[in-house]
C-alpha cells in the first residue's frame, strides 16, 4: 500500500460525521469523495475530513481506482453489499457496526472479503478505548488470573427515532452488540445466551418492533459467567460500565464524568457527564481509523476483522431469539 492512502468516506450521518473530522486530521491520509445522497450532510462530512468533492453516487466511489481504501458509514443494510463491492474491487474496508442484520448475508460478504483477500476491519471502537485496551493487555498478563464474571452495562441518554429503532435490528442489536463483542474481547468466546426485555418507557418502540430496557446473561464456553444490561433511556446522560471479576481482584472500566473535576459546594457536590458515544468514545474513534490506516501502511492483519463482526453479530442473533422464544439459546445453533 502506497504511503498516502486515498479514501472514500460513505455515509455522512452520525457516525459518518464523527469519521470525517478524524480522516480531515489524519496525516498520510487523504479523502477523494465524501458519498451520502444527502447533498448537505455530504458538504458538512467534506468539510470536516478536508475532501476533495462529494458525490451521490456509490458507482463513482468504486469505479475509481486511485481509491485505495473506503470507510463504510452508511445504513446497516447497505453494509454487506458495499462491502461486496469493494471487495471486488480491491479496496480497503472499514465497516461500521453491524455488518448486516441478516446472518447468511453477513457471513456471504465476510467470506467475500476473504475470497478477494482485501483488508477489512469492523467498527468495534470499544476496543481502542484506552481503559478497554489496558484491562486487554491485564488480562493477557495473567493479572487477574481465573475470570469467572462479566458485567457490562450500556444505557443511552433517550430513545432513538421510531424511524431509526425500525430499521435498527432491536436494541439487543443494535446496542448490545458492542457489550457483546467486547464480551469476546475480554472474556472469550460466548457459549450460551438467555435474554429478558421489556418495555418500560418508550411508546412507540411496540410499534417499531422492539424493547427500551434488556438484560441478557451470558454462559462462555471457558465456563465465566456474564451479564449485559441495555436501555435507551438514562436521566444522567450516556452510561457505559464493563467489570471483569478473576480470581486475583477485579477491574471496572467506567468514565464517570466527561471532565475530572468533582464540584463541592453548600449543598453537596456535582460532576459533568458524558452526552452520547461521540461524546465518550471520541478517542476511541480516532484510534481505531489510526490503527485501520497503520496496519494498511504496513500490510499488517487487521483486527477486529470479519469474524469478529460476524460473531458478534451471532450473538447479537441469539440473544433476540432467546428473547422471542422465552429460552436460552446456544449461540453456535444460530446459522441464520
Amino acid at each position: 500500500m502506497k504511503n498516502e492512502i486515498v479514501v472514500a468516506l460513505m455515509g455522512a450521518g452520525r457516525a459518518g460525521q464523527e469519521h470525517a473530522r478524524n480522516l480531515g486530521s489524519l496525516p498520510n491520509v487523504r479523502v477523494a469523495l465524501v458519498c451520502d445522497p444527502f447533498k448537505e450532510a455530504a458538504q458538512s462530512a467534506a468539510t470536516l475530513a478536508r475532501a476533495e468533492n462529494i458525490t451521490e453516487s456509490p458507482d463513482e466511489v468504486f469505479a475509481r481506482e486511485d481509491i485505495d481504501a473506503v470507510i463504510i458509514s452508511t445504513p446497516t443494510p447497505t453494509h454487506v453489499e458495499y462491502m461486496e463491492r469493494a471487495a471486488a474491487a480491491g479496496k480497503g474496508i472499514f465497516c461500521e457496526k453491524p455488518l448486516s442484520l441478516d446472518l447468511s448475508r453477513a457471513a456471504a460478504a465476510v467470506e467475500m472479503v476473504r475470497k478477494y483477500n482485501v483488508p477489512f476491519q469492523i467498527g468495534f471502537d470499544r476496543r481502542f478505548d484506552p481503559g478497554h485496551a489496558e484491562v486487554r493487555r491485564q488480562i493477557e498478563a495473567g493479572v487477574l488470573g481465573q475470570i469467572d464474571q462479566f458485567v457490562s452495562i450500556s444505557r443511552d441518554p433517550a430513545p432513538p427515532t421510531k424511524e431509526y429503532m425500525a430499521r435498527s435490528g432491536g436494541i439487543l442489536i443494535d446496542s448490545a452488540i458492542h457489550d457483546f463483542d467486547i464480551a469476546r474481547f475480554l472474556v472469550g468466546e460466548v457459549e450460551e445466551v438467555l435474554s429478558f426485555g421489556s418495555i418500560r418507557f418508550c411508546e412507540y418502540a411496540e410499534e417499531a418492533g422492539d424493547i427500551d430496557t434488556a438484560t441478557t446473561v451470558l454462559k462462555f464456553k471457558n465456563g465465566a459467567q456474564g451479564v449485559v444490561q441495555n436501555c435507551r433511556r438514562s436521566a444522567y446522560g450516556y452510561d457505559v460500565m464493563t467489570e471483569i471479576f478473576g480470581e486475583h481482584g477485579k477491574f471496572v472500566i467506567q468514565a464517570e464524568s466527561k471532565t475530572p473535576i468533582s464540584h463541592f459546594r453548600k449543598g453537596g457536590w456535582q460532576k459533568d457527564y458524558y452526552h452520547f458515544f461521540m461524546d465518550r468514545f471520541g478517542q476511541a474513534f480516532r484510534a481505531e481509523l489510526v490503527a485501520f490506516f497503520d496496519r494498511l501502511t504496513r500490510s499488517e492483519k487487521l483486527s477486529p476483522d470479519g469474524v469478529d463482526g460476524l460473531e458478534a453479530l451471532r450473538i447479537g442473533v441469539a440473544a433476540t431469539r432467546s428473547l422471542k422464544e422465552g429460552r436460552p439459546i446456544k449461540v453456535a445453533d444460530v446459522t441464520t
